[in-house]
């Protein structure tokens, strides 16, 4: 039976440090953790995966038994190993606890980031005919020292002080009582001991963002388009938002729209319309030729398919 790779396992080559190793399975533990993929059992099968390579590689003796082929199993409860990984901090929390919570929702679970719009201006060829765009947008994106947590490697969670871990103050007013998000803790309940030195304990970092676009064509004007995933990222590396872009057409001095047809006037003299003719007319893609028979009417309309 081959043995399994763990390095593979963790995206690492054999030359990794031993932070880089905590860093790598930081980062996969909280996108596969079963919490945060319920009923999903191959994300739950990744989890433990990574809970039996990070392990083994954190373990000093390894490279010294995989020499050897002595390393055997007995592996521990990997979520006893996310939870030694992450620590432990009043209330018996750790830095990722708000996201699980036992699979109770609260106050302290990561939150989606929001959505954004972006007006954007395409001609009127590339609504009829569809193109593709890149445009730049200034965003929160996931800090990528701390992956959105928001805290250094070794940081824990502590119950903020100010609002004893509920997230709000309460300010007494004569017979009247005032809940307030807690402003120290932003109603989270908790406080990172050791934030991230490039976001501050953010967990996001704004920067401009270069996103591609595929413009269908026929769309119309004001229409809105989705694009996944590219609004803000999360706080407490929740979820990304979306971003909505929204199209305003440039006008054409030749063609006109109406529903899926284009239309354009094109003018002919008294003779040809008298007499009949052939002529050339413009279209999006080049010229094209038309008939006009004899005796025809000013408005009439022609089809070209």
């Amino acid at each position: 039976m081959a043995k399994r790779d763990y390095y593979d396992v963790l995206g690492m080559d054999r030359s990794a440090s031993e932070e880089e190793i905590k860093k790598a399975y930081r980062k996969l533990a909280v996108k596969y953790h079963p919490d945060r993929n319920p009923g999903d059992k191959t994300a739950e099968e990744k989890f433990k995966e990574l809970g039996e390579a990070y392990e083994v590689l954190s373990d000093a003796a390894f490279d010294r038994r995989q020499r050897t082929g002595t390393y055997a199993g007995g592996f521990h409860d990997p979520f006893e190993i996310f939870r030694e990984v992450f620590g432990n901090a009043g209330m018996g929390g750790g830095i990722f606890d708000q996201f699980f919570c036992g699979g109770r929702a609260d106050l302290h679970q990561a939150q989606r980031g929001a959505d954004l719009r972006y007006d954007m201006e395409i001609t009127f060829e590339e609504a009829a005919q569809g193109c593709e765009k890149e445009i730049s947008v200034n965003k929160l994106n996931e800090c990528e020292s701390c992956q959105g947590t928001g805290g250094e490697a070794d940081s824990k969670l502590k119950v903020c002080a100010i609002c004893g871990g509920r997230g709000q103050v309460v300010t007494s007013r004569g017979i009247f009582s005032i809940a307030q998000t807690c402003s120290r803790c932003e109603g989270t309940g908790r406080i990172i001991d050791k934030p991230c030195h490039t976001c501050q304990g953010t967990g996001r970092r704004e920067r401009p963002t270069k996103i591609k676009l595929k413009i269908p064509a026929g769309v119309d004007a004001g229409a809105r388009l989705r694009s996944t995933g590219n609004g803000e990222a999360g706080i407490r590396s929740g979820p990304a938002g979306d971003l909505y872009v929204v199209l305003h057409v440039k006008g054409h001095e030749l063609f006109h729209r109406e529903g899926d047809d284009l239309l354009c006037e094109v003018p002919v003299t008294f003779v040809q319309a008298t007499l009949g003719a052939e002529i050339e007319v413009p279209t999006l893609t080049g010229k094209a030729q038309i008939k006009i028979p004899a005796g025809t009417q000013s408005g009439t309309l022609f089809r070209l398919k």
